[in-house]
């Protein structure tokens, strides 16, 4: 007897009655994914999850009554399950996109890029893929630190006592929005060591997440400059280069090619240790893959401090388990992770 087909059970969550049925049609498509609801309002939805038990939930964000960001905070709080936002790229709907991943979702795609008239193209079956990689990933939900992630922290933070760190090199992927922000919500708005920050989004929603975690964060965040110095605050790098350390400033390559990602993980990370020696410091978090690790390997072999998100917390813990395997020194969570690296400003930091 052959084994049961792992079937990925969908929920959508859509106001447009045709555009929910191109929808249905084009996830099903694929035999092993399974349209369980199709919901016109998140009222309507947050009422059918559990009895319709999906693997993951497709978020419209502009939906009548509670919008798609605020339904994606309930479900993290009462039902986690993980949530792919569809959305318009442009203006105001990036922003909204980029709080519904603050707020738990792990993925969000353009609806632009839903080519529901070519279900068949390759683009279709590599959305299809992505939707049941999804499907099995892991929500952690609010979850809240207790005494062993506190005693973990304090143990890392007796370790980084008077290290000096030029710069912080963060890699994060699928769920990274929600553990960048956790993270980073531990740093000060004078926190002194530049932080350099390479997260895989789809390129329409860079700009609204930079812009709404500035607002949302005490340490300003922003788009990395070519060029530009290495200063303190969160930047990010700009969809379409990788980022580098070079000199002590900031600088855009366009021309190497590594991994499926550019902007990398390991491009970034790799430089950090060729420019600063002992003196940086790797974070790589929740992810698919592993980008990341190889640079967060060139860290720790050049005497720096290393970083990965532990598998409790993580969405999908490929980046960080490759990470942790390849030497992070401290495997922990986010806010920990945040609160260790945020004592970094009150030592010797290169100016």
């Amino acid at each position: 007897m052959s084994a049961p087909r792992d079937i990925a059970r969908i929920a959508v969550c859509e106001d447009s009655r045709t555009f929910a049925a191109g929808l249905r049609g084009f996830l099903e498509r694929d035999d092993d994914l399974r349209v369980v609801c199709v919901c016109q309002s998140a009222e309507q939805l947050l009422a059918a999850l559990p009895g319709a038990r999906p693997d993951l939930v497709t978020m419209d964000l502009d939906l009548p009554g509670m919008d798609g960001v605020e339904a994606t905070r309930r479900i993290m709080a009462t039902t986690p399950v993980p949530v792919l936002v569809l959305s318009e790229h442009s203006g105001r709907g990036s922003e909204r996109a980029a709080a519904a991943l603050s707020a738990g979702a792990l993925d969000a795609v353009p609806k632009s890029e839903l080519r529901l008239d070519a279900a068949d193209g390759l683009g279709a079956v590599a959305l299809r893929r992505r939707v049941k990689r999804l499907a099995r990933a892991r929500v952690p939900g609010l979850r809240r630190n207790g005494a062993g992630a506190a005693g973990s922290a304090a143990g890392a933070v007796l370790e980084l006592k008077g290290r000096r760190i030029g710069a912080i090199g963060v890699c994060s992927s699928t769920g990274g929005p929600q553990a960048l922000r956790t993270m980073l919500d531990r740093l000060p708005a004078d926190f002194a060591v530049p932080v350099l920050v390479v997260q895989h989004i789809a390129p329409t929603f860079v700009d609204g997440l930079v812009r709404w975690l500035d607002r949302d964060l005490a340490v300003p965040v922003r788009i990395a400059r070519d060029g530009e110095p290495l200063e303190s605050g969160v930047t990010f790098a700009a969809d379409g280069a990788h980022l580098v350390v070079h000199g002590g400033r900031l600088a855009f390559d366009e021309r190497t090619a590594v991994g499926p990602h550019r902007p990398s993980g390991d491009v970034l990370l790799r430089s950090l240790a060729s420019e600063l020696g002992a003196e940086a410091a790797a974070v790589v978090l929740t992810g698919m893959g592993r980008d990341g690790a190889d640079g967060l390997a060139a860290v720790a072999a050049a005497g720096g401090e290393t970083f990965a998100q532990d598998e409790a917390s993580a969405a999908v813990f490929g980046m960080p388990r490759a990470a942790a395997e390849r030497g992070a020194a401290h495997v922990l969570d986010p806010p920990t992770i945040g609160s260790t690296l945020a004592t970094l400003h009150k030592v010797g930091v290169r100016a």
